[in-house]
């Protein structure tokens, strides 16, 4: 039986996705992929992770805004911890993470890219900890 928890990467930039898996899997992950928002959701489908790491500028500027929406409010996703991972705010000046209390930002927690390998190990594990349904509070 695999007691693996599983991570599903949302990332358009396949050089980023590839280095996270690595790193992940080094880690004692499963890693999942999907390349878009479209992607992430068909795959929510059929297999659900136990976190999910989700970029937020790939088909527009916004798109995986959209898709932790679409996450929360499907009643079988819903307690699925988000990591948002950006450039945002780099590339546009806007702040995710400032508006994390927002109806429409439905992130537990945000990194802003580029990633550090120390800092993404323990903020996704200490989103595993928390365990389903218990959202970033401070």
């Amino acid at each position: 039986m695999n007691n693996k928890k599983t991570i599903l990467i949302v990332d358009d930039d396949k050089v980023f996705v590839d280095s996270v898996s690595i790193m992940l899997e080094a880690g004692g992950f499963e890693v999942v992929t999907a390349s878009s928002g479209k992607e992430c959701l068909l795959t929510l489908q059929e297999k659900k992770p136990d976190l999910i790491l989700l970029d937020i500028m790939m088909e527009n500027l916004v798109s995986g805004l959209h898709v932790g929406y679409e996450v929360r409010a499907n009643p079988d996703t819903k307690d699925i911890p988000i990591l948002m991972m950006s450039a945002i705010r780099e590339k546009t000046g806007f702040d995710v993470g400032a508006d994390k209390d927002s109806e429409y930002v439905v992130a537990d927690e945000f990194i802003n890219k580029p990633v550090k390998p120390k800092e993404l190990t323990a903020t996704v594990n200490r989103l595993l900890e928390r365990g389903p349904g218990r959202r970033y509070d401070g």
